[in-house]
């Protein structure tokens, strides 16, 4: 996998309003969680989290799963990995 297919992760991304911070979650990496105090500051986050969770686990060698991608067929959107 290449540099550029790293930068295409999927981040879900919530307010939670106890903590006042947005939560994000990296689902097609088990375990990928953090925060942030701000919409930029969890976006920024998130990609630190995705870039340390791939150099864990190509350092451990362990299998980097394919991001999500949205494919397009027939004019109907489908997420789906590659």
């Amino acid at each position: 996998m290449t540099i550029e297919q790293y930068a295409h992760y999927s981040m879900d991304i919530q307010w939670d309003e106890e903590d006042r911070i947005y939560i994000v979650t990296v689902p097609e990496l088990p375990g990928c969680r953090t925060h942030g105090e701000t919409l930029e500051e969890a976006i920024h986050q998130g990609q630190d989290a995705i870039d340390s969770w791939i150099d864990a686990g190509v350092a451990w060698g362990r299998r980097i799963p394919e991001p999500r991608v949205l494919r397009r067929r027939n004019r109907d959107l489908v997420s789906k990995a590659s």
